[in-house]
């Protein structure tokens, strides 16, 4: 499979805070969810994707490029989707339009007009003047408009009501239908990539815990169920974390088949979520 993007060994020391060899590889035409707390490190990682920040050490790649000899070509290539207005505020999308057209060169006006009608976004008002959801529709149809093959999305659903939460990852899922675009879709809400991600990355602590298939995740992980005598030095090895309680135990596990082997009939053993997998790891230090 083709990568978009590539991390090789990437390391970034910042005040308080630190990336430390990460090896990330997204591959094209998938939809890859980024999960983990906030202060885990998500948005300094899309940072380093963007080339607003540059590692201390390790590489970055993009369509199998790298930003010293080819920033201006990679950036015409990505859509960069935000929740909120970088632009002045008394702007209105034909001013936006007038502004950001000529900078790409792949940029559509006819499929610009497209999107803003299938958004329903009014192109003479103000940016000011649009709630948050509007924004973001906003900001997609720009990614859209000029054609961007990756499109990275930073928390975009973080304060938007369920209703157009679901309208926009119906969006998402639209337009990932040829095939030829990628997206990068970083989230604390875990509950909007059970309908629309192929892969899920986990970063905790600035550091990558596994980048995996949903199918794979869903296959290794799950919450075992049992008396606290089933619990030694040994059996706990299986865990992510324990959380005993007086009417027994609740353990993540990362291997379902050992845990299973193990435990038999004795325990039960249910599927997990991702938010599962975030709280079980946050409360242990074990690499899951």
């Amino acid at each position: 499979m083709e990568p978009i993007i590539e991390f090789t060994n990437v390391s970034k020391q910042l005040k308080g805070f630190a990336i430390e060899n990460m090896n990330l590889r997204v591959n094209k035409g998938f939809v890859t969810g980024f999960i983990g707390a906030n202060g885990a490190g998500k948005s300094t990682t899309i940072k380093l994707m963007m080339n607003l920040l540059r590692p201390d050490a390790g590489e970055v790649r993009m369509f199998g490029l790298d930003y010293a000899t080819h920033e201006k070509v990679i950036k015409e290539r990505i859509g960069f989707v935000y929740d909120g207005n970088v632009f002045y505020e008394g702007m209105n999308l034909k001013d936006i339009q007038r502004i950001v057209g000529p900078a790409y060169k792949r940029w559509d006006d006819a499929l610009f007009r497209r999107y803003v009608e299938q958004f329903e976004l009014p192109l003479n008002k103000a940016i000011k003047t649009f709630s948050k959801g509007m924004q973001m529709k906003a900001s997609l149809a720009l990614a859209l408009s000029h054609r961007a093959e990756l499109i990275i999305m930073d928390e975009p659903t973080a304060g938007l009501d369920p209703i157009f939460r679901r309208e926009l990852l119906d969006m998402l899922q639209e337009i990932m239908l040829d095939g030829e675009r990628t997206i990068f879709f970083s989230t604390h809400i875990t509950s909007d990539l059970d309908r629309i991600a192929d892969y899920i990355a986990f970063i905790k602590n600035g550091e990558l815990m596994f980048n995996q298939s949903i199918h794979d995740v869903e296959e290794n992980y799950g919450l075992v169920k049992g008396t606290v005598d089933l619990l030694d030095r040994d059996t706990e090895k299986l865990f992510v974390h324990v959380n005993r309680t007086q009417a027994g135990f609740e353990a993540l596990t990362s291997n379902v088949r050992e845990a299973g082997i193990v435990f038999g009939e004795s325990a039960l053993i249910e599927k997990t979520s991702l938010e599962d997998i975030m709280y079980y790891s946050k409360r242990s230090d074990v690499h899951v």
